[in-house]
Formats: structure tokens, C-alpha cells, sequence
């Protein structure tokens, strides 16, 4: 009787030491497929998808729940890169969540500003700083232009300024259409 319950701790000690060395040898940290597409989505964390941010939208995505096309802020490109990816078919962007526009970024009258920190909680990437009752500010480069800002604002001091291009962000423009270039 006693050998039978040391083969058994034997064994389960054998397996346990395999299941402990498969766990470290093979462990998954997540799932690369939402990890691919979150590194394509613009990380401005807005909400414009309908979902709490690019990581959950970029779940939805992999799970299939969600389409590749409702990210206003990443545009054209975004959905090419996403439907690149993922094999898909390019969509134009969904009218539902917005249309793409010019990258903008806040700026916050200092002026105006009573410092109430409504758009410092409603920051969803912490670009505002400040204290309360105290000017406040917006570091532009950590600013992704989301507009989550403005609503709160209740003395209207906060403006969204469309980001001149350089070297690293220029693009070639669209060809007119005849009929825009002869009116």
C-alpha cells in the first residue's frame, strides 16, 4: 500500500514538473493578432469607434465582432493597413462614426481657463496638465486631437488647431477632379 502511494506522488510530482516547465516554456502573453492591430490603430483613444479605446476596438476586430472600418482618426490608410492584415476586402470609412479629418491637437486659452480640470479628467491619454483652480495646459506633443476635451469645457477655452505638416507627416494631395480645377 505504501508503494503505490509513492509511485503515485511520483508521478504526480513527475507531471507537475512538466505542466510547470510547458507553462514557462510556452507561455502566450496575449494575443498577437490584437497586439498587430492595435499597433496599426492611431492610439488617439477617442471612442469614435464605439469602443472604450484602440485596444478594445482592436479585440473587437480580431474577434470579428467589430468591422475594420470605424476609426475616424486613422482614415484610409488605417483600413488598408487593417485589411492588409487581416485578408480583408478595403471598406470606406463607416459614416456612422465620423468622417476622417486633419490631425488637430487642443489649445487651451490661458486666459480663459478657471481651472475646474473637467478636461483634465476627460483627457483618455493624460495630454493635460494643471491643477484646480489653476491654468491649465496641453502638452501638444502627447495630444492626439480626440475633442474629448471640449464638451466639458464650461467656459469654452479650449480650441482645436489642425497640425501643420513636416517632413515626417507630408503626403502627396489628391488629384483635382476637372471640373474642381476649371471653376
Amino acid at each position: 500500500m505504501l508503494e503505490a502511494i509513492l509511485v503515485l506522488t511520483a508521478i504526480a510530482a513527475g507531471f507537475g514538473l512538466l505542466l510547470g516547465f510547458a507553462a514557462i516554456r510556452f507561455k502566450v502573453e496575449g494575443d498577437p493578432v490584437v497586439d498587430q492591430i492595435d499597433s496599426i490603430l492611431p492610439q488617439t483613444q477617442c471612442g469614435q469607434c464605439g469602443y472604450a479605446g484602440c485596444r478594445p476596438y482592436a479585440t473587437a476586430i480580431a474577434n470579428e465582432e467589430a468591422d475594420i472600418n470605424q476609426c475616424p482618426p486613422g482614415g484610409e490608410s488605417t483600413i488598408l493597413a487593417l485589411a492588409d492584415l487581416l485578408g480583408k476586402d478595403p471598406k470606406p470609412l463607416s459614416e456612422e462614426h465620423g468622417v476622417e479629418q486633419p490631425k488637430t491637437v487642443a489649445i487651451i486659452d490661458e486666459q480663459t481657463c478657471i481651472g475646474c480640470t473637467l478636461c483634465i479628467q476627460a483627457c483618455p491619454v493624460d495630454a493635460i496638465v494643471g491643477a484646480a483652480k489653476q491654468m491649465h495646459t496641453v502638452i501638444e506633443s502627447e495630444c492626439t486631437g480626440c475633442d474629448l476635451c471640449l464638451p466639458p469645457c464650461p467656459v469654452d477655452c479650449i480650441e482645436m488647431v489642425e497640425v501643420e505638416g513636416d517632413l515626417q507627416s507630408w503626403k502627396w494631395p489628391y488629384p483635382e477632379s476637372e471640373e474642381a480645377s476649371q471653376a
